[in-house]
């Protein structure tokens, strides 16, 4: 499959910003290559609006959102309160088209994992059906371990192709803080899952040269085509 889908633990954990960053590294270095860019269900205002301001100059990049709803909830109770239904058909067929399309594409996901997408699906569900390949971003915080092995089993129950784990900072930390925190070894001796490195803490999450510098740093042959 030529696409990656961006999952994460919760909601505001960084999966906006690692998106972000692997789209612009493409634009920099993977040129002559189209990239399709997708928001799974956006809810209130935030990240579809963000890829237009980035990236919607760049004709070899198709930006899509499906359905949008006007309130920042989770997807089942947003579309209770607009009145309207979640068409995941609809959903599935705008994806489809961009992986037809396109020669990679980003999924960005919403919530964690365990977030519903409808009454009776999860993000975890939706995934593995779809058969998508997965990065799981953690945010770098108290709690960060047993969030990976909770989110990580979650992954494993559902047969979800897990390919990593990006750590998230959202807050200025040292070294020793962040790895205390969140240490790299003992999450992937915990969960058997690679970590891919770090997304730093970023005042300015809109400079497109800092973004591609933060995807750089990543172990990107676990994200990226191999012939990017």
């Amino acid at each position: 499959m030529k696409a990656l889908a961006i999952a994460g633990t919760d909601t505001n954990v960084g999966k906006t910003i690692l998106t972000t960053s692997l789209v612009a590294y493409w634009q920099k270095y993977c040129k002559n290559k189209s990239l399709g860019l997708m928001k799974l269900i956006q809810t209130g205002v935030g990240d579809s609006i963000l890829y237009e301001r980035l990236f919607a100059c760049n004709p070899g990049i198709e930006i899509v959102t499906p359905i949008s709803f006007p309130e920042p909830l989770a997807p089942p109770i947003a579309a209770f309160k607009a009145g309207q239904s979640i068409e995941l058909g609809r959903v599935w067929q705008a994806f489809e088209k961009l992986e037809k399309q396109q020669d990679f594409t980003f999924l960005e996901t919403l919530g964690g994992l365990g977030s519903p997408i409808t009454n009776e699906l999860t993000v975890a569900d939706l995934t593995a059906d779809w058969r998508l390949n997965v990065v799981l971003v953690v945010p770098i915080k108290l709690g960060a371990i047993s969030q990976a092995v909770a989110n990580v089993a979650l992954a494993r129950q559902s047969g979800i192709a897990l390919k990593g784990i990006v750590l998230s900072c959202s807050q200025p930390l040292s070294e020793a803080e962040k790895n205390d925190l969140a240490p790299v070894e003992l999450i992937a001796s915990l969960t058997q899952i690679p970590v891919l490195g770090t997304i730093p803490y970023l005042e300015d999450c809109s400079d497109l040269d800092v973004l591609a510098n933060v995807a750089s740093n990543l172990d990107l042959e676990f994200i990226l085509p191999p012939n990017c």
